[in-house]
């Protein structure tokens, strides 16, 4: 298929497949007359892609991400770590806009609960 076919199914557009061919994240393809076409596994690889960057995964991660298991095993494991820390972060602020909906308080900064909660994210989890 053409550039302009894969870039209307997988709703990438052309000018990010050719960057992802560039560094290496998507194959070259073979070419006709001077056109590329890509073979339909080229759709998958592009929605994996996709769904990589929209997991948080940088390009260079991504590279990483599909090299062989005992390259790519480092990159995952601090990834994970990345997105856990991230959780919690998202569940603080979670509990932050919560709570803001619900206080009295004229100024947040001074609610004791507020101050409370603060308290609490600054303390160490205890280990799992």
């Amino acid at each position: 298929m053409t550039i302009g076919r894969l870039a209307e199914i997988t709703g990438v557009p052309a000018s990010a497949i050719r960057y992802w061919e560039r560094h290496g994240l998507l194959a070259a393809p073979e070419r006709e007359s001077g056109r590329r076409r890509y073979p339909p596994e080229a759709a998958e690889r592009i929605k994996v892609l996709r769904t990589c960057q929209q997991a948080g995964l940088t390009l260079a991660e991504i590279a990483e991400f599909q090299r062989e298991q005992p390259h790519r095993e480092a990159m995952i494991r601090a990834k994970i770590t990345e997105v856990e820390q991230r959780m919690i972060d998202l569940r603080h602020a979670h509990e932050l806009l919560t709570h803001a909906l619900k206080c009295g308080e004229q100024d947040i900064v001074t609610c004791p609960k507020f101050l409370d909660q603060m308290a609490a994210w600054q303390t160490p989890a205890p280990p799992h």
